[in-house]
């Protein structure tokens, strides 16, 4: 399990032993068998920046530098808006305008298939960015009649919140021009509505997490140094298989030791409607507050699988700023300490329940970066 312990400043300490951990599974402590160390390389830390020193004249040419580094910039454009995209666009650009450092190797990779493939041209990065396009294979169409989100459509058929269900309901009644009487013709609409809207967001959910373990598992056959930057306006992951999806990709990034850090391309966000968005559309939603507070609530928990990937996997979160530049530069550098923890947890059951970790250090005034749990998956018939 990678750890990065930071101080108040967000510097990563190093110097911890095995002994300065402790590893929680379900509240019970257990055994840390084995500790090991990644600091980042002198290379990384004294480069120029990629700037080639000129050779005097008849001086025998210099020794190519093998990378030891690779970088790839993931794009979420399933997700990304369009004024997203252009902010995030920029600041690409002006991180691929200073060349790489002579160690790294780097991508531009979108979910939809754009691939620059691994180079130092940075010329064909910034290329590579200038092309990408939003998707939105799976958004939400604001016009439809009722208009339920997936956030909603969890609440009414995953969770059976009735609340959200009357919401939903009066919202059909206004938008379809119905008669307080044909509540039950309503009532069909929302079942019809959050139905697909559940089913897409689903399909999302599941396309996304998997192109994200795609490359993850294709990044583990590189030598050197891994790093996935994820730059999303982030997406929801509330499904039990959502949530196996994550621990999953987890456990392929610990095996194949790829750090994942994620940007949050939003910057600083409001969690209230915009002008852009349908509103309270209903006596009941204008009293309630209750559309408010799905979009506050959805939008807030978007940002949770990016927070969750890059805390374990040992990467970073960048989020809550606008200063995207500064975003790309940062999680463009690896840590400066990786800790990597091993433990066999014990008297486990492979029953497919959710067991949640908590990593402590025996350091004052620290913030400890780990992964949140795991699954212990079941068991395949004829398979021990």
């Amino acid at each position: 399990m990678p750890v990065v312990v930071r101080d108040k400043q967000g510097h990563a300490i190093g110097g911890l032993a095995k002994d300065d951990f402790q590893v929680f599974d379900r509240g019970k402590p257990q055994v840390v068998t084995g500790l090991t160390v990644q600091k980042r390389t002198e290379t990384e830390n004294s480069s120029n920046g990629g700037a080639a020193t000129p050779a005097a004249p008849g001086a025998p040419p210099a020794s190519v530098v093998l990378p030891n580094r690779f970088i790839v910039f993931l794009f979420d454009d399933l997700h990304l808006a369009a004024d997203n995209l252009m902010q995030v666009q920029k600041a690409a650009n002006e991180l691929f305008g200073e060349a790489l450092a002579p160690t790294d190797l780097a991508a531009v990779v979108s979910f939809s298939g754009a691939n620059t493939g691994l180079t130092q041209d940075r010329a064909k990065l910034q290329e590579g960015v200038a092309k990408l396009h939003t998707r939105g294979l799976y958004q939400q169409v604001e016009s439809d009649c009722p208009n339920v989100n997936y956030y909603q459509a969890d609440l009414i058929e995953n969770k059976h919140n009735n609340s959200a269900l009357q919401a939903a309901i009066e919202s059909a009644l206004l938008c379809a021009n119905l008669d307080r009487n044909k509540r039950d013709v309503a009532e069909t609409m929302v079942e019809t509505a959050s139905l697909r809207a559940l089913s897409v967001g689903d399909q999302d959910v599941r396309v996304t997490l998997s192109g994200v373990a795609d490359f993850v598992r294709r990044m583990g056959t590189l030598p050197g140094q891994r790093v996935l930057i994820l730059i999303s306006p982030g997406f929801l992951t509330m499904t039990q298989e959502a949530m196996t999806d994550k621990s999953r990709i987890m456990d392929i990034a610990a095996q194949a030791n790829v750090t994942v850090n994620a940007l949050d391309a939003r910057g600083l966000y409001t969690t209230e409607i915009d002008a852009t968005q349908r509103g309270a559309d209903s006596a009941r939603a204008l009293m309630t507050g209750s559309m408010s507070e799905y979009h506050r609530e959805s939008t807030i928990q978007k940002d949770d699988v990016m927070a969750e990937l890059a805390d374990g996997t040992g990467g970073t979160f960048f989020h809550n700023s606008n200063d995207l530049v500064a975003g790309f530069k940062s999680l463009s550098m690896a840590p400066e300490y990786l800790y990597l923890l091993e433990f066999s947890p014990k008297d486990v059951k492979q029953n497919g329940s959710y067991h949640s970790l908590d990593v402590k250090v025996d350091r004052d005034g620290v913030r400890v970066q780990a992964r949140r749990g795991y699954f212990a998956e079941k068991v395949r018939k004829g398979k021990k």
